[in-house]
């Protein structure tokens, strides 16, 4: 893109920002989807977590799983498949 169209970019989304900022911020309606958004916001922040954590337990399983194979073909020496990031013996 050229250099104008991204400042007319940066000029339109800038517009809208402070649109919407000024939206919530200085009008009833505005305070009011606010307050009726900061719960909705809260638990999608939560359930972000949730995942997040699920996630890891879930890498954890994937990594220990693997661990047992390379234990499992190697025959308790050194693992069969170096790389302890490796997703597949192939």
């Amino acid at each position: 893109m050229s250099e104008r169209a991204n400042t007319m970019m940066a000029a339109v989304a800038g517009a809208v920002i402070g649109a919407a900022a000024g939206f919530m911020f200085f009008t009833e309606r505005g305070r009011a989807l606010r307050r009726e958004l900061e719960p909705v916001l809260d638990e999608l922040a939560e359930e972000l977590h949730n995942f997040r954590g699920t996630a890891v337990k879930a890498a954890n399983v994937a990594n220990e799983g693997w661990r047992l194979v390379n234990e499992t073909f190697s025959g308790g020496g050194a693992p069969r498949f170096a790389d302890p990031h490796q997703t597949t013996p192939f």
